[in-house]
C-alpha cells in the first residue's frame, strides 16, 4: 500500500475513533488512538493484500475484520518461550466468534492490522476457545509499550461508549 494510502487510511481511523469517542467525553482525547482489527487470511482472488513490515511477507485477508476494537478488552505485552509479543483478551462474544474462525479456518493466519497497518500474523493451528490471542508484531520491541496504551486506550474508551448505550 502507498505511504498516501496508508496515511489516508490512518486520518480516516482517527477521525473514525474520535467521532464515536468523542460525544461520549468532555475533555478531549489525551492520546492518540489506535484501531486493532484482525483480518482472517483469504484465497479469494479479489483480496486485499498486505505487507509485514519487517519479515515483507505478503499476505492477503479478507474483506471484512472478524475482530475489530470494539472486541478487546485488554491487551499487554506477554513474554513467552518465543520473545515478546501481544497478549489481546476478548469480549465474551468475540471469544465465541474467534471459536468459530478458529476452528473453521485451521491453516490459515488472522492478520492484525493497526490503523489500517498490518503489524503481525498469527498462523491458527487449533481452535482457540479461551478468548485471549497472543500475536508476534513486527515491531522494535521499544514501541511496544506506546502501541499496547494506545490500543488499551482506545479500547477502554470503546467499551465504556458501549456499555453507555445499553
Amino acid at each position: 500500500m502507498k505511504l498516501s494510502a496508508r496515511l489516508g487510511l490512518w486520518v480516516a481511523g482517527v477521525a473514525l475513533a474520535a467521532s464515536v469517542l468523542g460525544g461520549c467525553r468532555s475533555a478531549p482525547l489525551n492520546y492518540v488512538p489506535a484501531t486493532a482489527r484482525f483480518y482472517l487470511e483469504s484465497s479469494d482472488a479479489g483480496a486485499r493484500g498486505v505487507t509485514l513490515p519487517r519479515s515483507g511477507v505478503r499476505l492477503a485477508i479478507g474483506a471484512a475484520p472478524v475482530l475489530s476494537e470494539g472486541d478487546i478488552l485488554n491487551v499487554e505485552i506477554a513474554q513467552v518461550e518465543l520473545g515478546r509479543c501481544l497478549m489481546f483478551q476478548l469480549t465474551t462474544s468475540a471469544a465465541r466468534d474467534l471459536y468459530r474462525y478458529s476452528a473453521s479456518n485451521q491453516g490459515r493466519r488472522l492478520v492484525l492490522l493497526v490503523d489500517g497497518a498490518a503489524l503481525g500474523a498469527r498462523r491458527v493451528e487449533a481452535p482457540l476457545n479461551d478468548g485471549t490471542l497472543f500475536v508476534f508484531v513486527e515491531i522494535p520491541d521499544d514501541q511496544l509499550p506506546g502501541l499496547v496504551e494506545r490500543v488499551k486506550q482506545t479500547s477502554a474508551d470503546l467499551q465504556r461508549a458501549l456499555a453507555k448505550k445499553r
